[in-house]
This record gives C-alpha cells, sequence and structure tokens, in this order.
C-alpha cells in the first residue's frame, strides 16, 4: 500500500497541509538567533488565542505525554495527593505518571462512561493538591466536564490540570474561564502539525505550587518560563517542527477557531448518523454533564465482529481508522474528524465503511450511513 494515497481517518496523527512539509524543508536556522526568536513569539501568541489564556505558554520539544510529565513533576511531590479522573486509556496515563511523583487519590471510571463528579468532589474534599483531568477521552470518544471540575478544583483551592490533547484547536476550551492551571495540547492532533511537540499554558498559582526541593531537569517549567521571556526555549528545540508548528497555526488562523470548532463537530456529529442510520452504537455513555467527542468517534464494535477486522478492512482500502486501546482492544473502532479532516474524507470513510460492514455481512445494504452523513453536512 503507496502511503502517499492512504487517507488517515485516525485519532491523531492526523493529515498535514502540504505547505506546513513544505515549510519543514526550510533551510536550518540558529535556534538562538533573532529568526527563531520571531517564530517563538509568533506561535506562542496563535497558541494563546486558541488556548483562550493570558496565562504563560511554553512548547516543548517532546510529545503530550512529556508535557503532562511537566505538569506534575514540577507541581506534585512524594507527599502531595492528586485526584485522578480516569474512564480512558489516557486518564489512566494521568494517573500513572502523578504515582511517579505523589499519592495517587484515583476515581476510576469504566472506560467510555461518564464521570461522576460526587466523587470527585467527596475526594476533593479530603483533600488534594491537584485533580487531573482528560478533557476529551480519545480512547473512549468521550468529552469530559471541564467547567465543572474547575469549579471543584477551586471549591477545594486545588490545582486543576487538564489534557486537552485532543480539544484544544478543535474544541472550544476555555482554559482561564474554566480555571485550568496547566491544560496541555499535542501538536499532532486538532492543530494538525507534525508529531512531536507539545505546548502547555501555566498559571501564576501554577508556578507558585513549584515549591518542591527537586525539579525535573528537561521538564522544569520555571527553567522554560525564564527563557520564554527571552523568547527561547531552556533547551534546543527541534526547529523543523516549529517550521510546520507555525505554518499549522497560520492554517488554523486563517480558517478561524470559530469555523473550525464547526467543521470538526459537524464531522463527528456526521459520523454519528452514519452510524444511527446503519445499526451501529456508540460506544460512550454519557449523563448530563458529558457529551461525545467533536474530534473523534468511538463505536462499538457489531456483535460477533472484531473491531481489528472492520480495521484491516479499511486498511485494505486504503483508509486508515482507529481501534480501541488495551481492555478495548477487538471491541470498539474509532474515526478522527479532527486537524484539517474535510467532509469529503468523512464521506469517502463511511461510504468505504459500509462496503466493509457488508463484506462483515453486519449490513445487507449500502447507502443508508453515507446519506444521513450527507444530510448533516448539507447545514454546514
Amino acid at each position: 500500500m503507496d502511503l502517499e494515497d492512504t487517507l488517515l481517518m485516525m485519532p491523531g496523527p492526523v493529515p498535514v497541509a502540504p505547505r506546513v512539509l513544505r515549510a519543514m524543508s526550510r533551510p536550518m536556522i540558529n535556534h538562538r538567533g533573532k529568526e527563531f526568536s520571531a517564530m517563538f513569539d509568533d506561535c506562542t501568541t496563535m497558541l494563546k488565542e486558541i488556548f483562550q489564556t493570558e496565562n504563560d505558554l511554553f512548547t516543548i520539544s517532546g510529545s503530550g505525554t512529556a508535557s503532562m510529565e511537566a505538569a506534575l513533576g514540577c507541581t506534585i511531590d512524594k507527599d502531595d495527593k492528586v485526584v485522578t479522573i480516569e474512564n480512558g486509556k489516557f486518564g489512566e496515563r494521568f494517573k500513572d505518571i502523578a504515582a511517579r511523583y505523589g499519592q495517587v487519590v484515583p476515581v476510576e471510571c469504566e472506560w467510555g462512561t461518564s464521570v461522576d463528579l460526587d466523587v470527585v468532589e467527596e475526594k476533593l474534599a479530603e483533600g488534594a493538591k491537584a485533580v487531573t483531568m482528560v478533557h476529551n477521552e480519545t480512547s473512549a470518544g468521550i468529552r469530559n466536564p471541564a467547567l465543572e471540575v474547575g469549579m471543584l478544583a477551586k471549591k477545594y483551592g486545588a490545582l486543576f490540570i487538564m489534557d486537552g490533547v485532543t480539544s484544544i484547536g478543535g474544541d472550544d476550551v476555555k482554559v482561564d474561564e474554566w480555571g485550568v492551571d496547566i491544560a496541555v495540547v499535542g501538536s499532532q492532533k486538532c492543530i494538525a502539525a507534525p508529531p512531536g511537540l507539545s505546548m502547555l499554558s501555566v498559571s501564576e498559582r501554577a508556578f507558585e505550587a513549584m515549591n518542591k526541593e527537586n525539579l525535573p531537569y528537561y521538564l522544569d517549567l520555571k527553567a522554560y518560563q525564564k527563557s520564554a521571556a527571552k523568547s527561547q526555549t531552556p533547551y534546543t528545540p527541534a526547529v523543523p517542527l516549529f517550521f510546520g508548528l507555525q505554518e499549522a497555526l497560520k492554517i488554523v488562523m486563517e480558517e478561524g477557531m470559530d469555523a473550525r470548532i464547526k467543521r470538526q463537530a459537524t464531522g463527528a456529529a456526521a459520523v454519528r448518523a452514519a452510524m444511527d442510520a446503519i445499526g451501529i452504537e456508540m460506544f460512550p455513555q454519557l449523563n448530563a454533564t458529558s457529551a461525545y467527542s467533536s474530534t473523534v468517534s468511538a463505536m462499538k464494535s457489531p456483535e460477533g465482529v472484531d473491531s481489528n477486522d472492520i480495521k484491516n478492512g479499511m486498511m485494505d482500502k486504503g483508509i486508515i481508522i482507529a481501534g480501541g486501546q488495551n481492555r478495548l482492544s477487538g471491541k470498539i473502532f474509532r474515526i478522527g474528524s479532527m486537524g484539517n479532516v474535510a467532509p469529503k474524507d468523512l464521506m469517502m470513510t463511511i461510504q468505504h465503511l459500509e462496503l466493509v460492514f457488508r463484506n462483515l455481512n453486519v449490513i445487507n445494504e449500502m447507502g443508508a450511513g453515507t446519506e444521513a452523513a450527507a444530510k448533516v453536512f448539507d447545514t454546514l
């Protein structure tokens, strides 16, 4: 299979625009020179608009997990309690990272089910330095209640550390309004830049909480703050990735965040409409404070069908979707609508998915899902 002919429809990494790839091939520059500083400042300005924040904002040469670890490694000491909310793979990752630094107080929900805010409040009321949550749990296709958790964190004096890796740049994320002390995003998701960079905003309150004796070295956010004041990074940045990030952010700004949010949400709605039309059940179990993700849709595999067979069938047709992770392997499949994914990409995906389902004897006739999705896109 020629990779140039494949359609990448998974929840990250996402397709990268040709102009971003061209930007990455620019000649190397001095990463301590004026040209890099100007690019650094330009990226930071655009990112603050996307984050909807006035807080300090840094770009780390490392994936989203690096920024998750920076957030916890700089604020949490061995005796500090951290309430960790888990209803999917990446909530579990936050819990595992927190356990390396402090005392975890887990709020564990079955993956794909809604967060129980009463339990979160109960744990915070017992005392905790921080609470962690994944805003958009990609592994399960569910959007968690950031506003409500932010309010609880404020009520009980805890830091709110939020993984916005697959929502910032694709959904309406109000970092400052929600009281998020540290928010994290990855370059290869909704922003549609290449993998390898992560960005995080850090509140003044979070910096005040960095009073532990031994901060990380490479992920020392105080070092990033000091260097950012000079429009620099503390350690050698991945310069070609910064070239790509800057160009990807320009694409975001040209489209406008309102239009971008609407496009990605409409894409997810079209997938849901198609699945409903052909009798495929969505995976998340929602309550009043949760919602389906606007950037990735997770569906249950039809009875008797392994989701890996669905994924492989789509791959044979040149379309890459995602299966389930860990305990969800074989049980769900996922389709991304994030980044620069266009309606035509999703329509092609749904049409070919119907072909795969027919070959697997899930459906007898084709067209219902494609027609349902088309009606949703007619609203754009």
